[in-house]
């Protein structure tokens, strides 16, 4: 295809998946020729925007974060998994308010157990809306691993509970009998065909082991475990952590670390006298991300860490859809200081740059100037806000107006007036 439009927006979080989104704005564009690629930076979202692309469901029972089960899903296809933890151990799981001493990652180390044995040779982990700070404990007992106090006692859920760690049993970890759900749903027309997920239905496990795949952390959180940027201390109190509760997981999350490097010969953190001495994997840009599953990703799965939009960008063969299009609209809910640090309308933009296609972008709102949309390779946004300034109704009916939106960029950008003046500058203006 040439001459065409590639549709690439994130979730407007709280009215329009990704998906959605690119359909309302492939709509409001009549009949241009579009291209629509939902976009996720590995956050919420991610699953549904590549089953958008192609990848198939499948939905599994698994441990939600205060354990109780929760239906969850992952997209496969072709050898490649696709796991989003906030899917099973994500803030939107729990029942009733925050549990951050003791919520578990417990169900996404179910969700990789489940994948890996059904074949899985890839598996793309997503972080982000993580409801836990264990450390990924609970993922690593999923997977088989036994985290035992000084009594040989395992330990309850929960990043509170690691302060009593006194040893990390991995002889079963990873060996192909990790835990996990038998049953699942897979959704899609090519449900019970060969997508990377060997016998949909719990039928002949594929015994394959996690060392036979390759682990991706997709994540733009670049916070080390430990210490005031890291997992507790930054990350604690957006999920109900006060300041009491902030030190004891500080702690746990320190003894996670330490133990990790003396029984497990994990070149993580050291302490003495409870005092953390040196860093390790546990200083390493992404290891506190959701909550410090990173820091158990890099530590016992051998994890690359990749920025999460560019990661998943290649796996939906982006610069192959991209050559020769006209236009790329990218966009997400809101616009702002946090897009131009790796979000995912900046790694499109970052993307399309590389083929020379100009980029606009949808929003809900915006707080950034227009020289940092144009630093950001983005030459201009159009917001909800810019035809109803009620922000309310924005969220509550966004489809028209997105649909609005889209008929003035094909107007200023499209039609064969474009690009003499036109309503470009009317939607340059910060919202």
């Amino acid at each position: 295809m040439r001459d065409h439009v590639v549709i690439a927006p994130d979730k407007f979080r709280g009215s329009l998946t990704a998906a959605e989104v690119a359909a309302r704005v492939a709509v409001g564009l009549g009949d241009v020729p579009v291209l629509r690629i939902p976009v996720a930076d590995g956050g919420d979202g991610t699953v549904d925007a590549v089953v958008a692309c192609g990848f198939t469901r499948v939905e599994v029972e698994v441990t939600g974060p205060v354990g109780d089960p929760v239906r969850a899903s992952y997209a496969v296809r072709d050898g490649a998994a696709v796991i989003e933890l906030a899917e099973a151990s994500g803030l939107r799981r729990l029942p009733g308010g925050p549990a951050p001493l003791t919520a578990t990652s417990y169900g996404t180390g179910e969700l990789i157990a489940h994948a890996v044995r059904h074949g899985a040779r890839e598996v793309v982990l997503g972080l982000g809306g993580s409801a836990c700070t264990d450390g990924g404990a609970g993922m690593l007992q999923a997977l088989g691993a036994r985290l035992l106090d000084e009594n040989g006692e395992e330990l309850p859920p929960g990043g509170a509970a690691l302060r009593r760690l006194a040893t990390i049993d991995i002889s079963a970890f990873g060996s192909g009998h990790a835990h996990g759900p038998e049953h699942e749903h897979g959704h899609g027309p090519e449900h019970g065909h060969d997508h990377g997920h060997e016998h949909e239905h719990g039928h002949g496990h594929s015994g394959r082991g996690l060392a036979d795949v390759e682990f991706v952390v997709a994540s733009d959180v670049d916070n080390p475990l430990l210490g005031p940027h890291g997992a507790a201390a930054v990350y604690g109190p957006q999920k109900g952590a006060g300041p009491e509760d902030v030190a004891v997981l500080e702690a746990g999350l320190a003894r996670l670390a330490a133990v990790a490097a003396h029984t497990h010969g994990v070149v993580g953190a050291s302490e003495h006298d409870g005092v953390v001495r040196a860093m390790g994997v546990a200083g390493r840009p992404g290891a506190g991300a959701a909550g410090g599953v990173g820091f158990a990703a890099l530590a016992f799965l051998h994890a690359e860490i990749s920025p999460g939009i560019e990661y998943l960008l290649g796996l939906l063969e982006f610069d192959r859809h991209v050559e020769g299009a006209r236009l790329v609209i990218t966009g997400e809910g809101s616009l702002d200081a946090q897009s131009l640090r790796g979000k995912a309308p900046l790694g499109v933009a970052a993307a399309a740059a590389k083929h020379g296609v100009p980029v606009v972008a949808v929003c809900g709102r915006r707080s950034i100037s227009d020289e940092d949309l144009r630093s950001a390779g983005i030459s201009g946004a159009y917001a909800l806000t810019d035809l109803e300034p009620d922000v309310e109704r924005c969220m509550a009916e966004p489809g028209p107006l997105l649909e609005r939106l889209a008929a003035l960029i094909a107007s200023d950008h499209l039609s064969p007036s474009a690009g003499r003046g036109g309503h470009d500058e009317a939607h340059g203006g910060s919202a």
